[in-house]
């Protein structure tokens, strides 16, 4: 056995990196965004989706109201007002409940961020007149962040399957016809630097008539690429100075996402939107439990997407 077969992989303890140097972690700052991830399926399966969404990918089953009431009632309970309520997937507008959860989020009065990708489920009649039905109800209050991977027609279909890019254009100009308030999630390409893909998303913007401006970073998100195959560097205690980042912008100090893991009795709290299965980062069953330590950036996206890509999925 030599030297090297003693030495732990990289990512793999909570407290030291692979080097043995003290692991980052993030302590808890208050809520900003509660996240719920209605699973996994999807009606494409895109290259790189960061948790593997996909038509067969039942991982994470449908949340169903009466999963996401207890979690809201949580939050009500804060007596803080107002907050940013995410929905996720897998595609949300698959989810039988969707409609009821968007509701009962609305109804109180949180700000409701869908992120969906404009195709097929979302097109469907009865999602149509739920969506106008709420936005007669709740005007403002919500908005619909679609994702396009690339402005351009090739690349985004080659990231989500041929003909996704016509799809979503459809879908978009429905929302943009019908006055709803929408966003764009889009990915910065390697070669491309983020003024050209501003410049491209806005020229898609124009000529789809949204109100989105491309300069703003909240309604046009560009998110750093990343793939299953990379290995970043550890994030140690000391890279906060190194890198002048501040613990307290990372996602999991202001942000949790509820899921239901496929067979298990109810839903769990993970730290970001990005962990969806690694029982490592379950952290309990309320959002209290969730919210009662730190987390520690002992995964490869934490490293990737938040610290060093400077990533954000909220609003």
């Amino acid at each position: 056995m030599t030297i090297t077969d003693l030495t732990p992989a990289p990512f793999s303890d909570s407290r030291r990196t692979a080097k043995g140097e003290s692991r980052a972690h993030v302590p808890w700052h208050g809520l900003q965004t509660l996240w719920l991830n209605t699973g996994t399926l999807c009606n494409i399966a895109c290259e790189n989706c960061y948790i593997e969404s996909s038509p067969k990918n039942d991982r994470l089953v449908y949340l169903s109201l009466s999963d996401v009431l207890p979690f809201l009632d949580e939050v009500d309970a804060l007596g803080e007002g107002s907050k940013e309520i995410g929905i996720t997937g897998g595609e949300p507008f698959m989810c039988p409940d969707i409609l009821a959860i968007m509701d009962a989020i609305l109804t109180p009065g949180h700000r409701l961020l869908l992120l969906t990708n404009a195709m097929q489920p979302m097109m469907r009649r009865r999602i149509r007149e739920g969506l106008l039905a709420l936005k007669e109800r709740f005007s403002g209050q919500f908005i619909l962040r679609v994702s396009m991977d690339h402005h351009g027609e090739a690349l985004h279909d080659a990231e989500r399957g041929a003909g996704s890019y016509q799809t979503a254009i459809k879908g978009l100009s429905w929302l943009a016809e019908h006055g709803f308030a929408a966003a764009i999630a889009g990915r910065q390409v390697l070669h491309e630097d983020e003024a050209t893909a501003r410049a491209g998303y806005g020229a898609l913007i124009a000529r789809l008539g949204l109100t989105i401006d491309p300069a703003d970073t909240a309604q046009l998100v560009l998110f750093p690429e990343m793939t299953a195959a990379d290995m970043p560097p550890e994030i140690t205690t000391a890279c906060w100075s190194i890198l002048d980042v501040d613990p307290a912008s990372m996602m999991c100090a202001s942000q949790r996402m509820v899921v239901r893991k496929k067979g298990a009795a109810q839903a769990s709290v993970m730290p970001c939107t990005l962990l969806a299965y690694d029982e490592a980062f379950d952290m309990g069953n309320t959002l209290a439990e969730a919210t009662a330590k730190p987390v520690s950036l002992n995964h490869r996206w934490c490293a990737e997407f938040c610290v060093l890509g400077g990533g954000n999925c909220s609003g």
